[in-house]
């Protein structure tokens, strides 16, 4: 059983993640887990360091830094909406 995260940890975690971030999962210990390759984004980081996801399939199964493998991916293009053009 691993111990409960520092008030430092939580904090580094925070910064390094904050909402916005966009991820791709490389592996996660879990039968309900989205595939590896997955993209989502941080929703928040909870009290204990768990990182709350939204991930792009639907899934809200969030990441638990020390046994989850993932990695921060570059934010989506937004889209450029053309203008009417005469």
């Amino acid at each position: 059983m691993e111990a409960f995260p520092t008030k430092e940890t939580i904090k580094r975690l925070r910064q390094e993640y904050p909402p916005g971030t966009r991820i791709v999962l490389k592996s996660m210990n879990d039968p309900h887990a989205p595939p590896s390759g997955t993209k989502g984004t941080v929703v928040y980081v909870d009290d204990m360091g768990q990182i709350g996801m939204k991930w792009d399939n639907g899934s809200s199964l969030s990441l638990m830094p020390s046994l989850d493998r993932f990695s921060k991916t570059a934010p989506p293009e937004k889209k450029r909406s053309r203008g009417m053009e005469r």
